[in-house]
């Protein structure tokens, strides 16, 4: 992780990002509760980690990364999307766009501001995504791009 992101990260820790993880890991857990919830369980955890340390990281289509269409990425990820969205997503999306707009009073607290809208988005409509590193995503988007050794 370079040098910046992972200052950024503490900060994100410092100035809240925890417990916009710990929603999400709050509403995995109730997924999981439910044995019809574990698909969405598994995503919510994964987007709570993304959540604890946003920066260095993004998220990208899951098809667009490996290439293969799969249950998320196809009719039935859009109707997971739909129920997520019903009953879980909107809620989170509320907690994002509340704490960027907190954050966004600062001028310190813009970088973060910007970090919970686009998770605010991810909230709306997670299945069928994955994190990858910004390199990653990097490499994904120009996959013919000299790279320097």
């Amino acid at each position: 992780m370079p040098a910046i992101s992972l200052i950024l990260n503490i900060l994100w820790i410092v100035f809240g990002g925890w417990y916009m993880a710990l929603l999400w890991l709050l509403a995995a857990a109730v997924m999981a509760i439910t044995i019809v919830g574990l698909p969405w369980a598994r995503a919510a955890f994964n987007i709570a980690w993304y959540t604890l340390l946003p920066f260095g990281q993004t998220v990208v289509r899951r098809d667009e990364y490996t290439g293969v269409e799969d249950l998320g990425t196809g009719p039935l990820g859009f109707i997971g999307n739909v129920i997520w969205l019903v009953f879980f997503g909107w809620w989170i999306a509320l907690a994002h766009v509340g704490t960027a707009v907190a954050l966004a009073i600062t001028l310190i607290g813009l970088p973060f501001a910007w970090a919970h809208l686009k998770l605010a988005l991810l909230a709306l409509w997670p299945i069928g995504r994955t994190v990858v590193t910004v390199d990653e995503a990097r490499d994904l988007r120009y996959p013919f791009r000299a790279r320097a050794f």
